[in-house]
């Protein structure tokens, strides 16, 4: 059976989605649709929000109830998965937690997202600037192309920290040979799942530490950002930092200058000040939406798609950036071209969203991409 006749009827009820009339919506690896269905976690979330006390205790309710809903998608315990505002803020509290030694050093990708790697980078281009009189030295930060981690990682690797799909081209990592690796030197494996947490299964105890933004293939929005801490790998890890929702202070009303402060002992604890309770309940209602499928059934459905994509572009001499094979690709098709940004503006003047990324970017594609490409760049006859 061809391809796209696998998946030509949508997976989800297209009616379920709050979408543009007369648009064709393919950047959700960008920003995804809403769901109707959200307009009412909203107006929940403002009834509990209003409700004093009593609804902030439905509130805490809803957040252990999500917080349930991600640990069993992501094959983990309750007490491992938090919230913090964004990927970025969750890698800087690992960041700032650790206390690094002489000749420690990061890999990450060289095009990865800047969220992986703008933490490490600005902490320690500031030591490098503003060094402290006899302090260690500034640990490096190493980068390394997809088929040379092994020959970057050495003795003295720290951490590794690596997007389970990758934003730039859509390509997909072997977790278990990052495994393997940063086991071999005894360095923290860190993973991002954003761009692949909604539509591919998810096991998160292949990770130290992993964190997933919820505003793209999850169906919720910015404010939240999925946290996973690996208990069982890292079970004296602890934040430095802290506010009052990330402290164990229970109900005790602190005398400061008396009390031995500690983090609390879950993955809550990325939660500083109060967590974004309407995020939450926006996500919690995509979960609840996305649980209607089995996670290998969504995955098999896009994987269908984009794998038709990838061919009927290279029939047309448009050769995508993203790896052929499935195993290798998550959910994007990026292309390198000229004049992304004029491609995508001119897509969207046709009725079809793209997303623009870094010069980069099935049916109603092909009636537009390939042109508005043609446009602007010139065929190539690579095979």
């Amino acid at each position: 059976m061809p391809l796209i006749n696998m998946a030509e009827q949508p997976l989800f009820p297209l009616e379920s989605l709050h979408a543009p009339r007369g648009v064709t919506h393919v950047c959700a690896a960008g920003e995804s649709l809403p769901l109707r269905a959200q307009s009412q976690a909203v107006a929940t979330y403002m009834n509990d929000k209003s409700a004093g006390h009593i609804g902030r205790s439905r509130q805490n309710r809803y957040l252990d109830d999500v917080r349930s809903l991600i640990s069993q998608s992501w094959r983990v315990t309750n007490a491992e998965i938090g919230f913090a505002p964004s990927v970025a803020d969750g890698v800087s509290m690992i960041v700032e937690s650790l206390d690094w030694n002489n000749n420690d050093n990061i890999c990450v990708l060289k095009d990865e997202f800047p969220s992986l790697v703008g933490p490490f980078a600005l902490r320690f281009q500031r030591k490098q600037r503003h060094p402290e009189p006899n302090s260690v030295r500034c640990p490096e930060l190493r980068y390394y192309n997809s088929m040379d981690l092994q020959k970057t990682v050495n003795a003295q690797t720290r951490l590794i920290a690596v997007s389970y799909v990758s934003y730039y081209d859509g390509s997909r990592v072997d977790l278990a040979f990052y495994r393997r690796v940063a086991d071999s030197v005894g360095a923290i494996l860190l993973v991002d799942f954003t761009q692949a947490a909604g539509y591919t299964p998810i096991d998160a105890s292949i990770a130290d530490f992993a964190f997933s933004a919820c505003y793209k293939w999850l169906l919720g929005t910015t404010g939240a950002a999925i946290a996973y801490w690996n208990h069982s790998r890292m079970p004296n890890w602890s934040p430095i930092t802290g506010g009052w929702h990330s402290l164990a202070l229970g109900a005790v009303r602190p005398r400061w200058e008396k009390l031995s402060l500690e983090a609390r002992k879950d993955a809550m604890c990325f939660s500083r000040g109060n967590p974004a309770h309407l995020s939450i309940y926006i996500l919690g209602e995509a979960l609840e939406f996305l649980r209607q499928w089995d996670a290998a059934e969504i995955e098999q459905h896009v994987q269908t798609l984009t794998s038709a994509l990838i061919e009927r572009l290279k029939s047309r001499g448009i050769f995508p950036s993203t790896p052929t094979a499935t195993e290798r690709h998550g959910a994007s098709v990026t292309v390198n071209c000229e004049r992304a940004s004029d491609i995508v503006d001119e897509m969207a003047k046709a009725g079809v969203f793209a997303w623009n990324g870094q010069e980069r970017d099935v049916d109603r594609i092909m009636e537009t991409f390939p042109a508005f490409w043609a446009k602007f760049n010139r065929p190539t006859s690579k095979i």
